[in-house]
């Protein structure tokens, strides 16, 4: 069974930070897992197009009762109508999480995540218990696949 590790972060960036987001995309790609992010623009946007230039296969868990809002590197749309309602839906459907900087709703998701037990990996995101730090995309991804080697 392929892994799959949910992206989450802001939708307003710097451009530092959705660079990394892209390189993160094509690491998870790269080592075979299945992406799953919020869908949309941002960093979720940034994550999908590197894990699609690398092969990947994407899910969008979006807030919308439509798909007009969708980023063009989703394969899998997934239609909610719940608003901030889908963040627990993307924190269960990963097995593991990378947040990237972000703001409440991001810390909303890492809230969830963490309340379900998802090893969580953070890059420049919120200080928290529980949120192992990354300083770049490659240690992120790295110590990702090591915590789910050890069973999470």
């Amino acid at each position: 069974m392929k892994f799959t590790i949910a992206v989450i972060g802001g939708r307003k960036v710097e451009k530092e930070l959705l660079e990394e987001a892209e390189e993160v995309g094509r690491l998870i790609a790269q080592r075979g897992a299945i992406l799953v992010c919020g869908g949309l623009k941002g960093v979720m946007e940034a994550v999908s197009r590197g894990a699609k230039k690398a092969g990947g296969l994407t899910i969008g868990i979006l807030p919308q009762d439509h798909k007009r809002e969708v980023n063009d590197y989703i394969d899998v749309p997934v239609v909610t109508g719940m608003g901030v309602g889908r963040n627990v839906i993307i924190a269960r459907t990963a097995d593991a999480v990378i947040a990237l900087g972000g703001e409440y709703g991001t810390l909303s998701e890492i809230a969830f995540s963490l309340q379900l037990a998802k090893p969580l990996v953070g890059i420049r995101t919120w200080e928290i218990k529980g949120v192992f730090p990354a300083a770049n995309a490659a240690e992120a991804v790295g110590k990702v696949f090591e915590l789910l080697a050890a069973g999470g």
